[in-house]
This record gives C-alpha cells, sequence and structure tokens, in this order.
C-alpha cells in the first residue's frame, strides 16, 4: 500500500528496538553516533515511552498577575502588526514602521490585559495559579527496521562501552 509520501517519512517496514536510553540526550547521541560510522539514519527513529504528562505550578494567579500576563502576550502581536503597516507608508517606512510598531506594541499590550483580565474574572477563582506543562517519557527506543537492524546493535555495542548508558532493547 502506497500512501504518497516521500521517502524521508517514516517507513512502513517493521522496526525493532535496539537500544533503550533513559534520556533523550543519550537516545539521540547514538543516533549520531550511528550516523558518524555511515548507517542509514533515515532508518532509524527515536520513541519515548511511557509518557506522563508534568504540570509545574509557577507561582499565584491575581488579577494583577493576569494583567500582566495578557499586556505581555498582547505586546508582541501588535507591535510586529504595526510596523508591517508601518512599512506601507512610501515616503518615510522605516521611521513609520518603528512608530506605529511602538502604538502597535502599546495597543497590544492594552488590548492583552483586558483579555487576560477577562479570561481570569470568567474562571471564578477555579485555576488561581499558572504552570507550565511538559510531556516526560520515562525512557527513550532507538528503532531501527528490522532488515538492519543488527548491524546497528553492532554499531551502538562500541559506544555502550563508552559509557553513554544505553542498554540492549529486550527483542
Amino acid at each position: 500500500m502506497h500512501t504518497g509520501r516521500k521517502d524521508w517519512a517514516m517507513t512502513e517496514q517493521p522496526r525493532r528496538p535496539v537500544a533503550t536510553y533513559e534520556t533523550y540526550q543519550e537516545a539521540e547521541r547514538a543516533v549520531d553516533h550511528l550516523s558518524d560510522q555511515g548507517f542509514p539514519v533515515e532508518r532509524v527513529a527515536i520513541i519515548g515511552q511511557d509518557v506522563r504528562l508534568v504540570e509545574q505550578v509557577v507561582g499565584r494567579m491575581d488579577y494583577g498577575r493576569a494583567a500582566l500576563h495578557g499586556a505581555a502576550s498582547g505586546a508582541l502581536p501588535g507591535a510586529l502588526i504595526g510596523w508591517l503597516f508601518g512599512l506601507l507608508d512610501w515616503v518615510d517606512p522605516i521611521v513609520s514602521a518603528l512608530l506605529v510598531a511602538l502604538y502597535g506594541l502599546i495597543f497590544g499590550a492594552i488590548v492583552g490585559a483586558l483579555f487576560g483580565l477577562l479570561l481570569y474574572a470568567l474562571q471564578g477563582g477555579r485555576r488561581d495559579f499558572a504552570s507550565v506543562r511538559s510531556m516526560q517519557p520515562s525512557r527513550y527506543d532507538v528503532v531501527v527496521d528490522d532488515a538492519v537492524a543488527d548491524e546497528a546493535v553492532r554499531l551502538l555495542g562500541g559506544l555502550q562501552t563508552a559509557g553513554v548508558g544505553g542498554r540492549p532493547a529486550h527483542t
């Protein structure tokens, strides 16, 4: 079955894990090692396993902080839109662009602060904290097309003895 994807897309061939790492950096280093050895890395994938959502609370949220976050979110788009409109001035595009960008920054910050306040008020005290969410896998498997998996295991064997921390995957 051909799906019309390009050669660089993930292959539909059977794959098998050749090594497992605790960190993404270790898995990345293993793939880099395979690349350095001339291995066809387009046949390799790094797959995060046992993914969990971690939400780190970074502080309290109140009306002042909601307005500040909203202003910060609105200022940059306002400045960019103002700058683009300012470039359309044929007489003096540089000065116009900077001046309209400044107006856009101020207008965007005001509108953003108002939206931030409105959204915070609509939540009715249900979420009085700010947080950052991230996905964190517990391990990273390096998987390879089955046809070249034995070669990958052989090449990664030398890297593992160098203390990278990978372990052969259970197949």
